[in-house]
């Protein structure tokens, strides 16, 4: 149980936290202006600033005198059991969204289950631009056309995520080790993986206001933090943008990727660690 002022006051710091990481975002929205590192959280999850701003208690907490206000009105929310106050209802939650919420839990459970894999060296980047003079970023690459491909041809692609796999030029995607799916995603899913570890993100947002509202922000900063590592590590140019290059394409780029990457794979860990535990006991 929270009384009103502990609660509300949470509500307050979380909204405050939530305004400052994305004010940057929104002012350059505000003003038409895009920022190719960390305007992508908010088009590729197409998950509004706003979200990200609402607070919510996790599941198994009362909110004593919140009937009367805002929240009320919200989805997942209950009488709770003293008078005035609202629960999240989990047991609303699970009967419309179970498989949903099985699916999370799955991915977080597996995912964390495994080893990481840490020698791909951020080249599905490169691989989305293998051999193919059009790209899905403006921006220029740093090594040019012709040495980038030639990167790609001395490595082995490794790639085991589906979101980043399917974005490779056709002439990329045989040469990749592995062939995710949809389907397959559970089963290849792992922490080593940049792009899975900024998914912990996208599955605390689907399991709503389950997640505590720190918690959703933590994920959103660690997504935050390795966009950056993933476009540095990338062929494009991003110096103009504050992303000086992790050159993979040396031996000491290659050790300066896989021991931020080490660092990524524990942060989200300890996130899927928190967000399951979150989960109520169906």
């Amino acid at each position: 149980m929270l009384d009103r002022a502990d609660w509300r006051a949470r509500e307050q710091a979380h909204a405050e936290r939530a305004d400052a990481l994305t004010a940057g975002h929104r002012s350059r929205r505000a003003r038409g202006a895009r920022h190719p590192i960390e305007d992508f959280l908010f088009t590729y999850y197409s998950y509004s600033p706003s979200l990200l701003r609402r607070w919510h208690p996790g599941a198994g907490v009362e909110l004593a005198d919140a009937a009367g206000t805002a929240r009320a009105d919200w989805r997942w929310y209950a009488a709770g059991a003293t008078e005035r106050g609202l629960v999240v209802d989990a047991a609303a939650m699970r009967a419309a969204k179970g498989a949903m919420l099985g699916l999370v839990e799955r991915m977080l459970r597996r995912t964390a289950a495994r080893p990481g894999q840490f020698g791909c060296f951020g080249l599905h980047e490169w691989a989305m631009v293998y051999r193919q003079g059009e790209h899905r970023h403006p921006v220029a690459l740093r090594l040019g056309q012709a040495a980038t491909d030639e990167v790609v041809e001395a490595h082995e692609l490794r790639c085991t995520h589906i979101d980043a796999y399917r974005f490779f030029t056709p002439d990329a995607t045989p040469r990749n080790r592995f062939t995710p799916t949809r389907e397959s995603q559970p089963e290849l899913e792992q922490p080593g993986c940049l792009h899975a570890n900024m998914d912990v993100y996208k599955w605390a947002v689907k399991l709503g206001p389950l997640v505590p509202g720190g918690l959703l922000l933590d994920a959103f900063e660690l997504a935050r933090d390795i966009r950056y590592l993933d476009m540095q590590a990338s062929p494009y140019d991003m110096a103009p943008w504050g992303g000086e290059p992790v050159r993979i394409e040396t031996a000491d780029g290659k050790a300066e990727y896989v021991r931020r990457q080490r660092g990524f794979a524990e942060r989200a860990n300890a996130l899927r660690g928190d967000l399951l535990a979150a989960l109520p006991a169906w």
